[in-house]
């Protein structure tokens, strides 16, 4: 039995291996070490915005060398204690090694899930957007629903969370909302949440109690680096103040701190409240802008290419990404990836690894 585990315990190490190259864990270690190169020099926290997305991206790359380091270490142990058994002729280890295997395996599996991160944005902090479909009020407590299972979802992997922009429903819920979700591979994963979400229940808001459909749509951007390059003209930009409409306190209504930024050449809006200096409100919806005319310039590329191919999909509501049915059955089902799960509590609780899992496997498929 010691034997078997053997092979199959050798034949990790090779996938440990290649998830070290995928994941760049040597180049990891390199930028690591140029950063707290800079953290050394005095006049690093000159500039505390740029000090502080500094030391939260080498903290994102400590974690994740450790993450590999750790599986390398579970590995070696793993390795020893099968060949103890081996020596000693202990089949009573074999108990030990099973346990130790499995939960090897389970952590390989998961880490896997990361080497299929490979975009040139994957890495980065993500701009996650929900918008209200038809249907008033029961659409707009549909959005409210989304932010609570994504929020949920960002708890629970140690993502801090900003609201950046939030327009709250006429009677309840949600009509817009923008969030910044920061931490290692937040847009790696929530890029696969992008398009539109598909609501079956019987609406608390129908006196008659009967079933509604409803839909929202998700969009989600990468937080564009500094040092990328996207050419906005301030000529093409018409920037509005307003007062803040979402939660904040007295303050936010009492001052037009708000920005509205239109880019008059593609018509792309982006407006941020968060903050209470104006300032910093126009910064983090310059960003937003970026973001949006670089996913811009992407699909129109790729619209280009698929024209080439002969392919074209109908973009409109009805081509919904996800359905989640309350009733008269629970079942959230992905119709890209034909993935399903019958517990629509806990999805809605935040647990929809398995479906971002599900994509990311698909698309290297």
């Amino acid at each position: 039995m010691l034997e078997d585990y053997k092979a199959e315990v050798a034949n990790m190490i090779n996938t440990i291996n290649e998830m070290g190259a995928s994941l760049d864990i040597e180049g990891a270690k390199r930028e690591v070490a140029e950063i707290d190169k800079k953290m050394a020099d005095p006049d690093f926290w000159n500039d505390l915005k740029k000090s502080q997305e500094l030391s939260k991206k080498s903290k994102d790359l400590k974690e994740l060398i450790s993450e590999y380091n750790s599986l390398v270490k579970a590995w070696e142990d793993l390795n020893a204690l099968i060949e103890l058994g081996l020596e000693e002729d202990d089949e009573s280890l074999t108990h030990e090694v099973e346990h130790e295997y499995k939960e090897l395996d389970k952590r390989i599996k998961e880490m896997k899930i990361k080497t299929l991160l490979s975009g040139p944005y994957d890495r980065s902090n993500a701009i996650l957007s929900i918008h209200a479909g038809a249907g008033g009020t029961e659409a707009q407590d549909w959005t409210e629903m989304l932010l609570r299972m994504y929020m949920r979802w960002a708890t629970q992997k140690n993502y801090e969370v900003e609201t950046v922009d939030y327009l709250p429903g006429d009677d309840a819920g949600v009509k817009n909302v923008t969030i910044m979700v920061k931490g290692a591979f937040a847009y790696g994963y929530l890029k696969c949440e992008a398009g539109v979400h598909r609501l079956v229940r019987i609406s608390p808001f129908d006196a008659a109690g009967r079933r509604h459909t409803s839909f929202a749509l998700v969009e989600v951007l990468p937080e564009i680096d500094d040092d990328i390059h996207v050419d906005i003209r301030p000529e093409d930009l018409k920037v509005d103040t307003y007062r803040s409409s979402g939660a904040g306190g007295q303050h936010v209504n009492k001052t037009e701190s708000a920005i509205r930024i239109t880019h008059l050449p593609t018509g792309i809006i982006v407006q941020c409240q968060s903050e209470r200096s104006q300032i910093s409100n126009k910064e983090t919806a310059m960003k937003m802008l970026k973001a949006k005319l670089m996913d811009l310039m992407i699909k129109e590329q790729k619209e280009k290419i698929d024209d080439l191919k002969g392919e074209h999909k109908e973009a409109g509501w009805g081509n919904q990404i996800r359905s989640y049915v309350f009733q008269p059955y629970t079942l959230v089902k992905d119709h890209r990836t034909n993935y399903e799960v019958g517990n629509v509590n806990a999805v809605m609780d935040g647990d929809i690894d398995e479906f971002i899992n599900a994509y990311l496997k698909q698309q290297v498929s």
